[in-house]
């Protein structure tokens, strides 16, 4: 199963910021309808892993981070998997 961990942004009041509300690199919007983003969230579907932060670049190098630690831990198992069967 390959695990998913989305990116969302949020307004400061915790409603989802869509998708085409266009940002600068420190949130402020340049969508007129859009108080701007307050944070970034990523939750896995592994159910053991999210982060909420206001920095977008560093919730998703955390999420890439964490999504190929499950890549990782799979490799190991097949290798184990190998190992076990000599």
């Amino acid at each position: 199963m390959a695990h998913r961990a989305p990116l969302t942004n949020h307004h400061v009041d915790g409603t989802l910021c869509p998708a085409d509300h266009k940002h600068t690199s420190s949130g402020k919007p340049l969508h007129a309808d859009c108080p701007g983003r307050a944070y970034t969230q990523a939750i896995c579907s592994c159910g053991g892993w999210d982060m909420k932060q206001s920095g977008k670049g560093y919730v998703n190098e955390s999420r890439k981070r964490h999504l190929a630690s499950h890549a990782q831990g799979a490799k190991v198992l097949r290798n184990l998997a190998r190992l076990d069967v000599s």
